[in-house]
C-alpha cells in the first residue's frame, strides 16, 4: 500500500483549460521538481492534509499525512457521493512524483465510473508512462523559459494517446521567439493537440501581458496549431478554490 504526503482534498470546479467549469475533486499532492516564478499554489509538506468536510462547503477537517492510498480513496468516494462528480483530479506541486500513490488510487476510483485528470507539468515522462493506463485526461503545461522543450516532447509524445491538451502561461515578459519555441514542440507531435494560451495571474514582480500581445501570440500559434484558445484562470475570478 503506497502512501504520500497530500496538501488538500476537495470538491470545486476546473477553473483552467478545457474543462473549465466541470466539477471535479481535486487532490493536491506535495512537491514539485520545478520553481516557477508565476506559481500560486502552496505545495510544501504538510503535517496535516486538509480535507474538506462536505462537497463544497469550503471547511476542512485535518487528516495526518502521510495518506495511504486506501485512505485517500475513502475521502475522495465519499465526497464525489455528494455531487455528481466529472473527475479526479490529481494536481500538485506535481502528481508524478508520487505516480505510485496516484496509480493505486487512480485505478479504484476508475472502477466507480469517475474520470482521472491529471494536472502536470510535464516534465516527467517515464513516470507518465507508468500510470498511463489509469489516466483519462491530460492537463500539460509548458514551461517556457526553463530549457525543458525536450523533455516536454518526450513527454507529449507518451501523453498523446490519451485526451490531451497544453497550457501555456504567458507574462508580459513572455518572448515571440520563446512562445514560438513551444508552439512548434507541440505541432511537431501534433498540430490538432489543443492548445490553451493562459494570461497569466499577476502575482509578486509578474505582471499580465497587454490584450494586443495575448491576441497577437494567438494569431502566431494559430499559424502552426489548429485549435488555439486563451483561457485565463476563472477560478480566480469567481473566488472558488
Amino acid at each position: 500500500m503506497s502512501s504520500a504526503n497530500v496538501i488538500e482534498i476537495f470538491s470545486s470546479v476546473q477553473g483552467e483549460g478545457k474543462y473549465i467549469g466541470c466539477r471535479q475533486v481535486f487532490v493536491r499532492l506535495a512537491d514539485c521538481n520545478l520553481n516557477c516564478a508565476y506559481c500560486d499554489t502552496n505545495f510544501k509538506r504538510s503535517d496535516f492534509c486538509k480535507v474538506e468536510t462536505s462537497a463544497g462547503s469550503m471547511t476542512f477537517q485535518d487528516v495526518k499525512n502521510p495518506l495511504t492510498a486506501a485512505q485517500a480513496i475513502d475521502l475522495i468516494k465519499k465526497i464525489c457521493a455528494e455531487v455528481p462528480t466529472h473527475s479526479i483530479s490529481f494536481t500538485g506541486g506535481e502528481p508524478l512524483l508520487h505516480w505510485q500513490f496516484v496509480r493505486e488510487v487512480a485505478e479504484a476510483i476508475k472502477d466507480s465510473g469517475v474520470k482521472i485528470f491529471l494536472e502536470t507539468n510535464g516534465t516527467l515522462p517515464d513516470e507518465l508512462e507508468k500510470i498511463l493506463a489509469a489516466i483519462d485526461i491530460i492537463s500539460m503545461d509548458i514551461k517556457l523559459g526553463q530549457n525543458l522543450l525536450s523533455v516536454h516532447e518526450k513527454f507529449l509524445r507518451t501523453a498523446h494517446e490519451k485526451d490531451l491538451y497544453v497550457k501555456l502561461v504567458v507574462t508580459n515578459e513572455t518572448t515571440l521567439e520563446e512562445f514560438l519555441s513551444a508552439v512548434e514542440v507541440v505541432a511537431n507531435v501534433d498540430e490538432n493537440i489543443l492548445l490553451i494560451v493562459q494570461p497569466v495571474t499577476p502575482v509578486a514582480e509578474v505582471k499580465a501581458p497587454s490584450a494586443k500581445k495575448i491576441l497577437s501570440l494567438q494569431a502566431a500559434a494559430l499559424s502552426k496549431i489548429k485549435n488555439v484558445r486563451i483561457i485565463p484562470q476563472t477560478h480566480k475570478i469567481i473566488s472558488v478554490l
